[in-house]
């Protein structure tokens, strides 16, 4: 790779260039991904093309900062800067819309203006046209690196068979003897520091484990570390928390053996307890702070900044409910950090309480929020007003640019119908939510009435209906398609 494109180390370098006020094209890649391969031969006749232009090689996994930064979770993806700020994104092998992102962002072609591969100098790059073209139709009819949202119940079982097969477990570039990157190598040294047995799995095995891994966590670099069955983070998480002693407070808060030590015993045993080991005062301001909100959470850091995994997913749990809340951070006063679990006869963080009642750490947390049960809980305690069949469906619908409700899932459809428009989305490469409504027949009745259309599938975009089978098939005979649901 070469040409007028430059390789980027460092987040500090990228925030310079684009700060700068220039065009910026940044193109996320990976060594393993064909598709980042050859596009980034036409990245490299683009950047010849436009010479006041910056473009920027970011090999995605190897820089995770400035892939989380940009909120990376695909490659090839492409990032356009101007005057300090993010323009326009891409995700995916599409040559077209790539040269004319360029080509708009650089301001040589007006908008709505298709840019020609021959204006732009791409004449001698016809075969690199060709074939990324070729990659993507390939891609459409298999699995893609923009896969739609969602796992596939045996890949889904598979990580979470993996992630639960160990207390402490990573997902790593190599093997713990051979790591192959320095990412992988740092947090394996960290864990032989800190003393823990770990289980791992080479991510560079496994294409289909890899690319479904970062759904499955929302996380789009590797290592990943978990810890009984938590994201802790990647690479700069896990040496944060080592170096600042979080991470063996962590691992001796949920119990974690550490090698050649004994087990300690007391493990969450949940309900509040007036101990007689803690002072009047400190058993008054426990009580003082577990009752100053509705919903507090004591964890470890702010809600926008958390320290630890657990309090993250339980801080994003209780987002996803819309339910407000406060919270205290256990890190800045010991006292409190100590005290709560004598209080609480709880021996973790994070502890979340309603209406002064302790519900549990993350991991009840997560499991009620699954089973509806916490919703349930907040609407009883009269946190939130009770969800409608109406409310639920909007949000369905509002889920994913593209929503598809279809008896039974893209890989399992359970009609012809369903069948026959998952495969027209699919052929036109288009990434799309999707909602079985053979599962659930409250929504299966409830979206007929909300949309007025009384039979499945039915095909959404930003919200707003597109219809059933008959019109999906219709504009897919006629190429609109997917300029329908891209607009």
């Amino acid at each position: 790779m070469g040409g007028s494109v430059k390789d980027v180390k460092s987040k500090a370098e990228v925030d310079a260039v684009v700060g700068g006020g220039s065009p910026v094209v940044l193109h996320f890649w990976a060594s393993w991904c064909e598709a980042s391969k050859h596009m980034d031969q036409l990245f490299t006749h683009l950047s010849t093309d436009f010479p006041k232009a910056h473009f920027l090689r970011v090999e995605a996994e190897e820089q995770p900062e400035i892939s989380e930064a940009y909120s990376v979770s695909a490659v090839p993806f492409f990032v356009f800067c101007k005057d300090g700020k993010t323009f326009d994104t891409l995700e995916g092998a599409d040559p077209s819309s790539l040269a004319n992102k360029v080509a708009k962002l650089a301001g040589s072609i007006n908008p709505g203006e298709a840019a020609s591969p021959a204006s732009l100098g791409m004449a001698a790059g016809s075969a690199v046209l060709e074939a990324v073209k070729d990659l993507a139709k390939e891609d459409a009819l298999k699995e893609k690196t923009v896969v739609e949202p969602g796992l596939s119940g045996p890949l889904k079982k598979r990580l979470q068979q993996l992630v639960d097969s160990h207390p402490v477990f990573l997902f790593m570039k190599g093997t713990p003897e051979e790591p192959k990157c320095k990412f992988s190598r740092k947090v394996i040294e960290v864990l032989k520091e800190e003393k823990v047995k770990f289980g791992s799995f080479d991510v560079m095995s496994d294409s289909e484990l890899r690319e479904g891994l970062k759904k499955f966590s929302n996380w789009p670099t590797f290592p990943q570390l978990y810890c009984k069955g938590e994201l802790l983070g990647g690479c700069d998480i896990a040496v944060a928390m080592h170096e600042n002693g979080e991470l063996r407070e962590a691992f001796k808060d949920h119990g974690i053996d550490t090698i050649g030590k004994e087990k300690e015993s007391g493990d969450a045993k949940g309900g509040i307890s007036k101990s007689t080991n803690l002072s009047a005062g400190l058993s008054s301001r426990l009580e003082s702070l577990i009752n100053s909100n509705a919903v507090m959470l004591f964890m470890k850091g702010q809600p926008d900044e958390p320290k630890c995994g657990f309090s993250r997913k339980v801080v994003e749990i209780l987002r996803q409910e819309s339910v407000p809340f406060d919270s205290f951070d256990i890190l800045t006063d010991e006292e409190v950090r100590q005290g709560l679990k004598i209080y609480s006869n709880w021996s973790s963080y994070p502890q979340l309480y309603i209406k002064g009642e302790l519900i549990g750490g993350s991991d009840i947390v997560l499991e009620m929020h699954k089973s509806g049960e916490l919703k349930k809980t907040l609407h009883e305690k009269g946190i939130i007003p009770a969800e409608t069949i109406q409310d639920r469906v909007k949000k369905l619908i509002a889920s994913s640019p593209v929503m598809l409700f279809i008896k039974g899932t893209p890989d399992e459809p359970k009609c012809g119908f369903s069948s026959r428009v998952v495969e027209a989305l699919r052929q036109e490469g288009l990434s799309f939510g999707f909602f079985d409504i053979l599962s659930d027949e409250d929504v299966r009745q409830g979206l007929k009435v909300y949309s007025n259309w009384p039979t499945y599938p039915q095909l959404y975009y930003k919200s707003e209906l597109i219809g059933g089978h008959d019109i999906v098939m219709e504009l897919k005979n006629n190429g609109e398609l997917k300029s329908t649901l891209s607009e």
